[in-house]
């Protein structure tokens, strides 16, 4: 079944007092186009994030949120950089007496410094990888969910326009089955009206029959656009990505209706045409959609 590019997943999940919070949301792209957004500590993980993404999600612009909170105190270890703390509190002291003021340097200002006050985290990253690509998952699902369910929609709309397309093309068929014995009437009748009382060449005649038939005959461009339309609604059935199939089919559905419209010869064919063209316009919109 079809799946749309639209789509929302989230999901969030609590390992040992670590919290992960992924959310997912897709929308139409030519091409896949992944942003991630993830706090630092996990930085390092972005392009495993991005492969399991791009493993289960072929096409559509991708961004994705992920929030992390590790409340395990015994996940993490506290450091001062004293070296650089003796630096700030010197120069500090140099800059007091120069400017002479008092050099009341508290300790938590130090602290507060660049590069002096450091928690580093003494995770597992093998642990927190596999931790944060579960949830990932989970998200992913409920992101395909959605667009499947989303697709499913798609799909009834466009089998009920190909349907309609299908009923214009078996009129149009129908129809140009007397394109030729109306002009066989139409044309004897203009040429009594030349000749008046003289013979009619019946070969000439139907020279000129023949020449009109082959120009005015549409019966494979109705075929191929048979063909097409089948070839349509058997990829609406795939598992895998079909959105540039199904763009492409209905490129040629659009031209070989273009092809009809221009040799058939014929006010009723005309009008038929254009309720086709505008049922494939209506098509070629929706598919934009389909990944």
């Amino acid at each position: 079944m079809i799946r749309s590019m639209t789509g929302y997943g989230k999901a969030s999940q609590i390992f040992a007092l670590k919290e992960y919070q992924v959310e997912i949301r897709s929308v139409n792209h030519r091409y896949s186009d992944i942003s991630i957004k993830m706090p630092r500590v996990l930085s390092y993980l972005e392009e495993e994030v991005k492969k399991e993404i791009s493993s289960k999600i072929k096409r559509g612009k991708i961004d994705v949120l992920i929030t992390f909170y590790n409340g395990d105190v015994d996940d993490k270890e506290i450091k001062i950089n004293t070296e650089i703390a003796k630096v700030y509190i010197e120069e500090l002291k140099k800059l007091a007496e120069q400017e002479g003021i008092l050099s009341n340097i508290e300790v938590t200002e130090i602290s507060k410094l660049p590069d002096v006050f450091n928690i580093k985290s003494k995770q597992d990253d093998e642990t927190i990888k596999e931790e944060l690509l579960e949830v990932v998952n989970k998200a992913i699902n409920n992101l395909s969910e959605m667009r499947k369910q989303e697709g499913k929609k798609i799909a009834e709309d466009l089998l009920k326009r190909v349907n309609t397309i299908k009923e214009k093309t078996e009129k149009i068929s129908i129809l140009s089955t007397g394109l030729i014995e109306e002009y066989v009437v139409k044309l004897e009748g203009r040429i009594k009206e030349i000749l008046k009382n003289q013979e009619i060449d019946q070969a000439r005649l139907a020279q000129e029959v023949v020449i009109y038939a082959d120009k005015c005959s549409i019966e494979e461009e109705v075929t191929r656009l048979k063909s097409h339309m089948l070839q349509f609604e058997k990829l609406l059935d795939a598992e895998e990505p079909v959105g540039k199939k199904l763009d492409f089919i209905i490129q040629e559905m659009n031209r070989e209706t273009n092809t009809i419209g221009s040799k058939a010869n014929s006010l009723e064919i005309t009008n038929e045409v254009i309720n086709i063209k505008t049922e494939i316009e209506n098509i070629r919109e929706q598919i934009q959609n389909i990944e």
